[in-house]
């Protein structure tokens, strides 16, 4: 089998034979599919075996697998431009789109990733207030930055370890962990550290411990204690920009970030991360200001190109889209839970838009990260072998995201809800 020997070989070359952990399948005894192309919903491995694609590259695809728009900007950008470590009008058009289009983001710093976009975030932050400790929760995952990396989400929660090697107590001194919509974990943090307090990040629609929304009058007292204490307020939106809303979750929500952070769809499937927020705070960024942020293949033309075609198209078909991406989340959302309650598997289901998580827990309700942790990890299994032995690919995971494009349609829902109806725990 093509998998297994390309699979086999690449760990001779590359630790865990992936260049990303959760890509490896590790605790789920298989061999990942190696994968070959993809169109539209659509991945294909390198047996020649089809997939309606439920990852999407972890989230970023979200008008498909290699639409057409978008490879021909980055077709037509590549003749005349790859790379200058330059300025360039792509930037330009780049940041003003987003500026425009984003509340509370005045202005924009473009990066390579989500990890590089947080921990800029931080570090401005840091030197903005001119304090040093950070808020992060339990189950929340920013990135591999040193200072994330403790109770983060994602293959950190998947792979069973606590934090990081390699991660030295200095570095992780500064960061505070509260409990994700916990009130009083969050208020006995402010009054014992309050003074020292730089910022809080919150990925306001939880992604990486599964997909839990932080609720609104918990996000009010963040608002209220950053204000109390001169903190910011950082909202993590790689994984939600331009997915549960053009507007990303900004929208769900009637409190105001003083910064943002994004990744994944702004780059249209290209390495693109950026960060922004009120002007008074950027500019403590150099050139302008004193914190020192900078990398080589920031803003580059090719991934510039990507990203506007992708937010333009996206822009232009909005209501469209996400009605679509809405009505197709619910059809699977509730055809799960329907399947489930018949077959007696125990599952609650949370959902934004096109971001979903089947938790294989009997609690009714999923909020915290308490109770993501009453997941039966070993049906999980077995519903991940399942499902992608019948076809559709999907987190190899308990706790991280489904997600939805605008090329899927109701016959890949209907597939999706096959194969599960076909599932024996």
């Amino acid at each position: 089998m093509k998998n297994e020997v390309v699979f086999h070989e690449s760990q001779k070359y590359m630790p865990g034979g992936v260049n990303s952990p959760v890509r490896a399948f590790k605790n789920t005894a298989m061999t990942p599919p190696i994968i070959k192309s993809g169109k539209g919903s659509v991945i294909v491995d390198e047996e020649g075996k089809e997939y309606i694609d439920f990852v999407l590259a972890w989230g970023p695809m979200f008008l498909g697998h290699c639409d057409d728009d978008v490879v021909r900007s980055i077709t037509e950008t590549s003749r005349n431009a790859i790379a200058f470590g330059a300025p360039t009008e792509l930037e330009l058009k780049m940041a003003k789109l987003l500026c425009e289009n984003l509340n509370n983001v005045e202005m924009v710093r473009m990066v390579n990733s989500g990890t590089e976009a947080t921990m800029s975030a931080i570090k401005l932050a840091r030197g903005y207030t001119k304090k040093n400790k950070i808020v992060k929760f339990a189950g929340c995952y920013h990135g591999h930055f040193d200072g994330f990396l403790v109770e983060a989400g994602s293959g950190v929660l998947t792979n069973g370890i606590p934090g990081s090697l390699g991660v030295p107590e200095d570095s992780i001194k500064n960061t505070l962990i509260a409990k994700y919509n916990n009130k009083e974990s969050i208020k006995e943090l402010f009054k014992t550290y309050g003074e020292d307090i730089a910022a809080v990040i919150i990925e306001p629609v939880a992604g990486n411990m599964g997909v839990i929304k932080a609720e609104e009058d918990f996000m009010v007292l963040l608002r209220e204690l950053c204000d109390k204490y001169n903190s910011l307020l950082i909202f993590d939106e790689v994984m939600t920009g331009f997915r549960v809303a053009f507007e990303g979750a900004q929208k769900l929500f009637a409190v105001k970030p003083d910064l943002v952070t994004y990744a994944k769809i702004i780059g249209g499937g290209l390495p693109c991360g950026a960060y922004g927020g009120r002007k008074e705070i950027m500019e403590c960024l150099s050139p302008v200001g004193e914190v020192y942020q900078a990398g080589t293949m920031s803003g580059n033309p090719i991934v510039m190109a990507a990203g506007l075609s992708t937010l333009k198209k996206i822009k232009k078909n909005k209501e469209e889209y996400y009605k679509k991406i809405e009505d197709l989340g619910r059809q699977l959302e509730e055809g799960v839970i329907e399947i489930a309650k018949d077959k007696g598997i125990p599952v609650t289901v949370n959902r934004y838009g096109g971001m979903m998580t089947i938790f294989f827990t009997d609690l009714d309700v999923v909020k915290t990260y308490e109770d993501v942790k009453t997941c039966d990890e070993g049906l999980f299994r077995n519903y991940l072998k399942h499902m992608i032995k019948s076809g559709i690919n999907i987190p190899p995971s308990q706790y991280e995201a489904l997600f939805l494009s605008v090329a899927h349609t109701k016959d890949d829902i209907n597939k999706f809800l096959n194969a599960f109806k076909n599932f024996n725990k």
